[in-house]
Formats: structure tokens, C-alpha cells, sequence
């Protein structure tokens, strides 16, 4: 559906203030990265900074609340993804006033040996709820727990889409993926405000287009 001129500028002011609020908190770094599988990226967000921060920590939440509302129909659960997701998924489920529970990355094997903390019933209908997507390996791990568990998840929410995959990898196993904004929309709303460099958002922008694969220099 064709946005109006009055949605796109709501969306352009969410942007910018996303945007602002990673900046200011130092969550959003530009350079020359190297992450855990050895491929090069020219851009790192580290969102476990922001609930160090409560204001900022709560607007974000407050917009993962917005796009919730707008875009998901129907769910009785919040789940969060290890580790950086699970403050953000607290934060939406009691914002919600809806239950929450965590998928651990690994079954335990003392206690009750769970990988589903928190209570879950069959016909359950969750909302996964996650910082960042980038492949969408996370999620999609994250989903089949709670599929195995009796649960029924058909949407997940995150802050930032790095589009790297993700939304094409869950849709074709049955789960929408919502963003409140793209690293292509946040890239070019920081330049746009003076924050990031010309040659660096080109930078980003071929990243992308490159689908995160841009060779080390």
C-alpha cells in the first residue's frame, strides 16, 4: 500500500529520533568492524548500551509498542531472544500487559532442563520480540522452540533490520518480520542530520546492496 505524504513524514520523524536516540547513547559506531563470523562490516550497533540509559531505553520500547500495534492482529505472549533482545521483550510484554518468557540458546541440563523459561501453552500464540535481525538464524531458532513447545508464532518484531536476509528467511517458514527502521533508514536520517559522512553512508548503502558481503580492504 502507497504510503501518504503525511505517513511518510510520521515515518521520517520516528526515523530520526531512532536515529538520534543510538547515536547519543554511543550504540551506533561507524568504521571498520570485524564481527563473530569473520566477515567485515563498515557499521556496528550495540544495543546493550541503551537499556543503560532509561529515558532513551523507554522511547525505544515505546516504538517497538506503535509498530506492534499497528502491524500485529492478534497474540497472547511476548518471547525474547538471547541475550541482547530480552530487555527489550520485558520491556514491550509489561508495556503490553502481556506475559512474558524467554527461548534460552542451548536446552539446560539441571534444574527442570527447559529451553522455553517462562509459561507456555498449546495454542499459545506468541510475539518473538528481538534487538536486531540480520540473517534471521536467531529468530528463526527462536520459533521453532516455541513451535516445538505447543506455541504458534506468525510475527516477530525488532528495532533494526540490518537487511541482511532475515525477512526473506522467516517469511518463508510462516513468520512475518516488523522494523521500526532499516540501517538503510537510519544511515541516510543521520546524514541528513549532520551525523554521518557522505562517503560513509555510500559506504553502507553498497554494503547493503552488496548483501553484507563487501570484501575486507
Amino acid at each position: 500500500m502507497k504510503k501518504t505524504v503525511g505517513t511518510e513524514a510520521m515515518d521520517k520523524s520516528l526515523i530520526e529520533k531512532v536515529s538520534r536516540i543510538l547515536y547519543s547513547c554511543g550504540a551506533i559506531s561507524f568504521g571498520h568492524f570485524t564481527l563473530t563470523s569473520g566477515a567485515y562490516s563498515p557499521y556496528y550497533i550495540d544495543m546493550r548500551l541503551i537499556p543503560s540509559y532509561p529515558d532513551q531505553f523507554n522511547e525505544l520500547c515505546g516504538f517497538y509498542v506503535e509498530l506492534i500495534k499497528s502491524k500485529v492482529k492478534e497474540f497472547n505472549r511476548v518471547a525474547g531472544v538471547p541475550t541482547a533482545g530480552i530487555p527489550y521483550a520485558v520491556m514491550v510484554a509489561h508495556k503490553l500487559r502481556k506475559p512474558f518468557l524467554y527461548v534460552r540458546e542451548a536446552l539446560k541440563h539441571h534444574g527442570r532442563g527447559r529451553i522455553i523459561e517462562g509459561i507456555i501453552k498449546p495454542g499459545d500464540k506468541v510475539l518473538v520480540v528481538d534487538d536486531i535481525a540480520t540473517t534471521g538464524g536467531s529468530i528463526l531458532k527462536a520459533v521453532e522452540s516455541l513451535r516445538m513447545s505447543g506455541g504458534s508464532v506468525s510475527d516477530s518484531v525488532v528495532l533494526i533490520d540490518r537487511e541482511q536476509g532475515a525477512s526473506e528467511l522467516l517469511i518463508r517458514e510462516g513468520v512475518r518480520l516488523h522494523s521500526v527502521a532499516t540501517i538503510t533508514e537510519i544511515a541516510k536520517a543521520l546524514y541528513d542530520l549532520g551525523l554521518l559522512e557522505k562517503e560513509k553512508l555510500e559506504l553502507i548503502v553498497k554494503y547493503i546492496e552488496a548483501g553484507g558481503f563487501i570484501k575486507d580492504r
